[in-house]
């Protein structure tokens, strides 16, 4: 049997988050107008025209697979890298051509990049060199308090835990006190628990703070989880911008469908709001008409045993809250999620039933 379709991950809707996912952006704070970047060893543009805008508070997500684009834009606002064209305006003001250190702007990086001979509380305050020592030492312990090591100043970052190491070097970012902060693959380095408690320390240690972010990642359940709104990428370009919550229920594209996620593809012939499938005259998220593509994500799919079906079970995972099954129905292989009740053992017949709105896709 060929390779089983990847799984799906989930995530609470928006509107149900006890961590208030923002619907729509607030008053701008960044604007990214028109990026565009090559480089010399590559076949095109790196950055496509990348145009973009992030409110006050907001976190918003670049998501995308590796090689799309979304570092590079990263490093552009950050000021690592020059723009070939395009600006970068942060509140109100400019700052395409200014160096990273004049730009108020936070950055943490991948590998959280703290000076191994420094101890924690003078990595923190190594940013505000301006201020007399008291007013450092004391900004750089209110942070550490914030961010739960207020005890381990005196330690070097090697005695820390990844976890650790990542809120001091949120720490050291958020100490100067700025609006926006950069986050490129912050928890890449950290084991898959300690990866869920730091990234929700994260976020409610922004949202505690006021401060904006601009997050980079590749997984698409870190993206679900943190962000206020996704800009999904792919190849240079940003393909679909909006709340975790649309993005996952109305993707725009087949790339998009299947990147956030995992949908079955299916094709109809539409007729306004309605589209006619091999699963019958089904329901549109969105008007279209003749020929179509249609996404349906497996939670959306019912099954049930039928003797009498063509269709059956060529593959079978079980995850405690729920199941994941392969269904081959003539040249189609659907998956279609289900809670953790009846077990249905693979080679049992089934028959299929869509019970909410497809997506018709561009």
């Amino acid at each position: 049997m060929s390779e089983l379709p990847k799984t799906l991950t989930f995530r609470m809707p928006a509107e149900a988050s006890p961590l208030g996912y923002r619907q729509r952006p607030a008053k701008s704070l960044l604007e990214v107008d028109r990026l565009r970047k090559t480089f010399v060893q590559s076949e095109g543009a790196a950055v496509e025209r990348v145009s973009l805008q992030v409110g006050e508070g907001e976190l918003l997500a670049l998501l995308g697979p590796s090689g799309c684009g979304k570092t590079t834009t990263l490093r552009m606002i950050g000021g690592f890298e020059d723009p070939d064209e395009g600006r970068v305006i942060f509140e109100g003001r400019d700052i395409t051509h200014l160096p990273p250190e004049a730009r108020g702007i936070g950055f943490v990086f991948q590998d959280y990049a703290l000076f191994p001979h420094l101890s924690v509380i003078d990595n923190v305050t190594f940013g505000l060199r301006k201020l007399p020592k008291p007013e450092r030492i004391e900004r750089a312990e209110e942070m550490l308090k914030l961010v739960g090591l207020s005890t381990l100043g005196k330690r070097r970052p090697h005695q820390l835990s990844g976890g650790q190491q990542q809120r001091v070097a949120l720490a050291r970012a958020l100490a100067v006190s700025p609006k926006l902060i950069l986050l490129d693959e912050p928890f890449s380095n950290l084991d898959a628990k300690m990866r869920v408690e730091t990234r929700q320390e994260v976020r409610k240690l922004l949202k505690s703070t006021g401060s904006a972010g601009v997050l980079v990642t590749h997984d698409q359940e870190e993206a679900l989880a943190l962000a206020d709104r996704i800009a999904v990428m792919d190849r240079g370009r940003v393909v679909q911008v909006g709340t975790p919550d649309e993005i996952y229920r109305n993707p725009v594209s087949e790339f998009v469908a299947n990147f956030i996620g995992r949908s079955n593809i299916l094709r109809g012939n539409a007729d306004g709001m309605y589209v006619q499938t091999a699963f019958g005259n089904l329901p549109m998220s969105r008007a279209a008409n003749g020929a179509v593509n249609l996404a349906v994500r497996p939670e959306q799919i019912m099954l049930e045993p039928d003797p009498d079906s063509r269709a059956s079970i060529i593959g079978r995972e079980f995850r405690g809250h729920d199941q994941i099954y392969w269904v081959q129905d003539g040249e189609e292989c659907m998956i279609v999620i289900s809670g953790p009740g009846a077990q249905h053992p693979i080679g049992t017949h089934v028959r299929l039933r869509i019970c909410d709105c497809v997506v018709p896709l561009t």
